[in-house]
């Protein structure tokens, strides 16, 4: 038996049609008839989270490994439990992941009138969801038209966040439906890129001087390393880049392509992101069919700008590769991405330091919440991915990301193949990198935020195997241990490195390219 609210029953109905088959819950009463139907409904899986903001990045997790094959959404109670979810809906706008967040919500006549949980909650994600729309209680056909086009309206936008809220009236615990509706689905035409405009983009590749394809996350390349080799050698700069869109680490790299002569965007949205300063084309459509096309060319016809780039980046690849470094979170990360199995594994890394080792180490794609670049929810996402793969997921995670995120363990839906490695310095390792705040007295305590916190309290309230490493052998054996421990339950590595001495050894990475 389903909810008597027909709001609810209309929107229940329209997110099975729409394919969604994922559902990230959380606790209160006004969501209470929204939860019972998600649980009565066969079509839908829900994932019960307590924290919101947790529950946010892990929805995120889910939707990243699910967008092929389904959609995931995320409902709240009324009140604060929705403003929890915003980082989360942030980092899925600009990953432009098709995220839904359901908020439960008062009759808009009880809102600013000192009743309990009641706030402004139309429009309250603003611009980091496309479309945000407030569900009526229809009284008519009319009003159920409404209802059922907002709905259709809201879940046709494939490319990024969008919010649906449902004001409730009591009484809310009525679940006297036989059935869910049969209601109206509109489907949308995606726009694909022609055989002829892939042609036109490939023979503008292949008959430019110095062209360049450029694929962000989640692939992977030296690129830092390599426009700090070249500088401002005129022989690299491209005459044509080839972008396919995805966050790009490299604070250099974009710098340096400010200075080709343009670029050709291919953009799942259609939309303009002029990353580099010289966007001339955005082409609507699949940017790894473009890239694949292109590779295959290369592969028939090799191209001397490209093989000059394919050298320097392969010079780069054995440096990395052969670099000595002394025991530190460089040589953590080397050390796991060499030991890392290569079939079956998706790799998380953290924001800030974990993502630049990852960048010179990493021979495969990655995931990072890189379309904010904040530090909060990194594991949630990671967590969230585990829930719904058999695959092992690991998360390679700095200590201020880590317990930032700690709730991410608290849930009763991870299992053993959730592995984590976090790197625990005793503070932000990237300002110890950054020059001139060295000179700052506020630096360590302040800025950096050191401290002297272990995750060891927190894996084992939250039954978490748990090792610690701190020194090379022990970073060695912990990490085979992480690899292979057969488990049940997620397995974390926690590494314990000077700050000092990271930042050394990292920069000496660097001066010896």
């Amino acid at each position: 038996m389903y909810s008597n609210k027909e709001n609810v029953n209309i929107l229940t109905a329209l997110l099975v049609k729409h394919g969604v088959r994922h559902a990230v819950v959380c606790p209160g009463s006004r969501n209470a008839p929204i939860v019972h139907n998600f649980n009565q409904c066969p079509d839908i899986k829900c994932h019960p989270v307590t924290d919101e903001r947790s529950a946010g990045f892990y929805a995120l997790g889910m939707a990243l490994h699910e967008k092929q094959e389904s959609r995931v959404c995320i409902c709240v109670t009324s009140g604060t439990a929705l403003l929890n979810l915003l980082p989360a809906v942030a980092e899925a706008f600009y990953q432009q992941l098709p995220l839904i967040v359901i908020s439960a919500d008062r009759p808009q006549q009880w809102i600013g009138q000192l009743d309990g949980q009641t706030l402004p909650q139309p429009d309250a994600l603003g611009r980091f969801v496309q479309k945000a729309v407030s569900l009526p209680e229809p009284h008519d056909d009319e009003e159920r038209w409404y209802c059922n086009r907002l709905v259709n309206e809201a879940l046709l936008v494939s490319h990024a966040p969008v919010h649906i809220n449902i004001p409730i009236s009591e009484p809310l615990f009525d679940f006297s439906m036989p059935s869910l509706p049969d209601e109206r689905c509109i489907s949308l035409l995606p726009a694909q890129m022609s055989d002829r405009t892939l042609s036109h983009v490939c023979r503008m590749f292949m008959h430019s001087q110095r062209p360049l394809l450029i694929a962000g996350q989640p692939m992977n390349a030296n690129y830092d390393e390599a426009v700090k080799i070249i500088e401002n050698d005129e022989r690299y700069i491209p005459d044509f880049v080839l972008y396919t869109g995805g966050s790009i680490v490299s604070k250099r790299l974009k710098h340096f392509l400010r200075k080709a002569k343009e670029t050709w965007l291919v953009s799942t949205d259609g939309d303009v992101h002029d990353t580099f300063m010289n966007v001339t084309h955005v082409l609507q459509g699949d940017g790894d069919v473009v890239a694949d096309q292109i590779r295959f060319l290369l592969e028939q016809q090799p191209h001397p700008f490209v093989q000059l780039w394919e050298d320097l980046l392969a010079r780069i690849r054995r440096h990395a590769d052969n670099f000595v470094a002394d025991y530190s979170q460089t040589a953590t990360v080397q050390y796991f991405e060499k030991q890392l199995p290569p079939a079956k594994s998706l790799v998380h890394y953290a924001n800030s330091t974990a993502i630049r080792l990852a960048n010179i180490f990493a021979r495969h794609a990655i995931y990072c919440n890189r379309g904010v670049n904040g530090i909060e929810g990194s594991l949630s996402t990671a967590a969230g991915m585990s829930v719904v793969t058999t695959d092992q997921v690991f998360c390679v995670i700095g200590d201020l990301s880590f317990f930032y995120d700690q709730n991410a363990l608290w849930n009763q839906n991870l299992r053993g193949n959730l592995r984590i490695l976090l790197l625990n310095n005793g503070r932000g390792g990237i300002f110890n990198m950054l020059h001139g705040l060295e000179q700052s007295a506020a630096r360590d305590r302040l800025v950096a935020a050191e401290h002297h916190t272990s995750a060891e309290g927190i894996c084992q309230q939250n039954a978490v195997g748990y090792r610690r490493a701190s020194n090379m052998q022990q970073m060695h054996q912990g990490i085979d241990w992480l690899l292979t421990e057969p488990c049940d339950r997620p397995l974390l590595l926690e590494v314990i490195t000077d700050a000092e001495t990271d930042a050394d050894v990292y920069k000496l990475y660097y001066r010896s390219l």
